[in-house]
């Protein structure tokens, strides 16, 4: 779709949908992030699943990146309350392929680097991390953490500084710490975090397709000239 026809479109959606969800499309479309993005590792446990991307999009980040090469990722509806309809999920699962890798390849090739949240001889501190650089972060399974391959491939590690006894939080805690931490920097820095105006534009009009009931056939006839 032409962008003409993407504002046409939109401004016709518009028309179906409440003042309120309109105006909440357009300021949530504002603070989305690709700057910085979330790998989640062969994730299990639903609950803990589902609170990673509940915390992405409290948040601001649009983008989620999920490898399935032991387990497959679930979500729970009851803990994302359609959190993840928000979010532009992205899954690598493909049968006798390294899953990982073909995830960080990606990532790399679009000018991510790759810090893996886990202790590690070379690691930095969160607070300390740049966020100069786009970056994804890695989190990996509740009990094996992330794999050798994911430390193997990293450009870097991080931790969570920590002052009890306990060596390490949770996947849904760790994650809540790291993009509260991080997002904060970034809105307070003169860093270009924000989404293009074709981003938000293409973000607006799927949100919008969302909102609206009979939103595709509302689209269809559009586009065959008969909601003009």
């Amino acid at each position: 779709m032409d962008i003409d026809k993407r504002k046409e479109l939109i401004s016709y959606l518009r028309e179906f949908a409440t003042e309120s969800r309109w105006e909440k499309i357009v300021s949530t479309a504002q603070q989305r992030t690709r700057h910085l993005t979330v790998i989640v590792e062969d994730i299990y446990q639903p609950h803990n699943a589902s609170a990673v991307l509940r915390s992405c999009d409290g948040f601001g980040i649009q983008d989620v990146h999920i490898i399935e090469n032991q387990n497959k990722f679930e979500a729970s509806n009851q803990v994302t309350i359609g959190a993840d309809q928000w979010l532009t999920i992205h899954r690598y699962n493909k049968p006798g392929t390294d899953n990982t890798e073909r995830c960080f390849s990606r990532l790399k090739e679009n000018g991510y680097r790759i810090i893996a949240t886990t202790p590690h001889k070379d690691d930095t501190n969160l607070n300390e991390l740049d966020i100069t650089k786009k970056t994804a972060l890695v989190f990996g399974s509740e009990i094996d953490g992330i794999s050798e391959k994911a430390v193997e491939l990293a450009d870097g590690f991080m931790k969570i500084p920590m002052y009890g006894f306990s060596e390490s939080f949770n996947i849904s805690v760790s994650a809540a710490v790291c993009l509260y931490n991080l997002t904060r920097r970034l809105r307070a820095a003169d860093i270009p975090w924000k989404l293009s105006k074709n981003e938000i534009e293409e973000l607006t009009l799927e949100w919008l397709r969302q909102s609206i009931r009979a939103g595709e056939k509302l689209e269809k006839a559009f586009l065959k000239g008969e909601g003009s």
